[in-house]
């Protein structure tokens, strides 16, 4: 079966992916990537930050499976390029459609919002550094260098917390994994997601990565320190040595005064506190590769405890012990509170792919070709989020982009390239 549903999901893809491409219209004046084919009623027009890097990934596999190198070349840089048009001083919209942004909340001036809201995933620059790498050349980014390092500097100065070293997201908009307990409405600026710190950690290794190809060796080696420095940042205040695994940290604590004689004797010494939510992004740190092999480890026996994270079509984004876990369908946010997604499932497999454990990537393969295969092979076409239990499709006909990634896991359990990211 699994071999059916593996030859089923990948012609299914290659033929598929064009319908991710569109062409350049209204602000966006390059060719770009969406989510979706255009079917689809919620993503199917839109430019959107960490999926357009998502669906280059993908299409890296397709090139491979295909052998036609460049052959979405235009929508991917066109997709980087179209959101550095609409950069201001390091800020980089979340969404782009032809008529302008998608923005939340009113903060007064361009400036202020980009003060007090979120911008842009941390995933930019893996996009550049993953395109320069399948083109072997940089050069086409070289004049785009001021806006890729404003970017990184706009976040390590609007979002970095300096008594922990952490990132955090200024609100709980558009955060990615919607709906997760330890962001979603909880207060502005007080969650240090382990999310988004993994994310940013492999962002400034690829900074330093496309410095390096463009002959820039002195500083590729000082964002690359930075790289380092968040790393420790995060095993010193997101690693829990009690429950074997990382988790987000609380922020909102308030600030010691001195004058203050009611904890004068005693004052507070610690400058985060753990958030003891477990949500998939916990492992993250293995996708990232600063986890150590201990710790990972010890993360391997939770992705595999049944009660917790382990089901029958992939990890669960949320542990089944949360009593916040519920898989009812919803949008905007979506649900991120126990469904299988495809990126979770992929992520976690490369996570365990990355750290040797081999036997458990080809599970967590297996189960995501399976859980993929049934769907396309019983509904024409995949769903953005799924019931762990049973595979049922729970939201939303038509959603490609990282479902698609089933086909570098294919590549894995036949033993063929995996294309992978930068």
């Amino acid at each position: 079966m699994i071999d059916r549903y593996a030859e089923l999901l990948s012609a299914h893809i290659l033929a598929k992916s064009g319908e991710m491409t569109r062409e350049p219209v209204g602000i966006l004046r390059h060719p770009f990537l969406v989510p979706s084919s255009p079917d689809s009623p919620y993503y199917s027009g839109h430019l959107w930050d960490w999926d357009s890097w998502w669906v280059s990934v993908v299409l890296a596999q397709v090139e491979v499976e295909t052998g036609q190198p460049g052959r979405y070349a235009q929508h991917e840089e066109g997709s980087i390029l179209n959101f550095l048009d609409h950069s201001t001083d390091g800020f980089v919209p979340i969404q782009l459609n032809p008529e302008g942004s998608l923005r939340h909340g009113d903060f007064g001036s361009d400036e202020e919002y980009a003060r007090r809201q979120n911008t842009h995933k941390p995933v930019l620059v893996q996009h550049a550094a993953l395109l320069a790498g399948r083109r072997g050349d940089a050069e086409w980014l070289r004049p785009h260098l001021g806006k890729l390092e404003a970017f990184l500097t706009g976040y390590l100065i609007r979002h970095l917390h300096a008594d922990t070293g952490l990132l955090y997201w200024q609100t709980d908009f558009a955060v990615g994994v919607d709906n997760d307990p330890s962001v979603y409405y909880r207060p502005a600026k007080s969650t240090a997601a382990i999310y988004l710190n993994s994310l940013m950690y492999r962002e400034l290794l690829a900074y330093g990565e496309l410095l390096e190809r463009l002959g820039e060796a002195k500083e590729s080696v000082r964002w690359r320190r930075r790289a380092q420095d968040l790393a420790d940042a995060i095993n010193l205040h997101c690693w829990d040595e009690r429950d074997g695994t990382f988790y987000s940290a609380d922020l909102a604590l308030r600030p010691v005064d001195p004058a203050d004689w009611l904890h004068s004797g005693a004052p507070r010494a610690w400058s985060s506190l753990l958030l003891r939510i477990d949500s998939w992004s916990s492992f993250l740190p293995m996708w990232a590769g600063f986890a150590s092999q201990e710790q990972a480890e010890r993360m391997v026996e939770r992705i595999r405890d049944p009660r917790t994270f382990a089901a029958n079509y992939g990890i669960r984004s949320l542990s089944r012990l949360e009593k916040m876990y519920d898989l009812r369908a919803s949008n905007n946010p979506s649900n991120w509170l126990g469904p299988v997604w495809g990126i979770s499932n992929y992520m976690v497999f490369r996570g365990l792919v990355k750290y040797g454990f081999t036997e458990d990537a080809r599970d967590l393969a297996e189960k995501t070709v399976r859980l993929f295969g049934h769907d396309l092979e019983t509904t024409g076409c995949l769903h953005e989020f799924y019931h762990p239990d049973n595979g049922e499709p729970i939201m939303t006909r038509n959603f490609q982009n990282w479902n698609f990634l089933v086909l570098q896991m294919i590549a894995f359990l036949a033993g063929r390239p995996m294309a992978t990211e930068f």
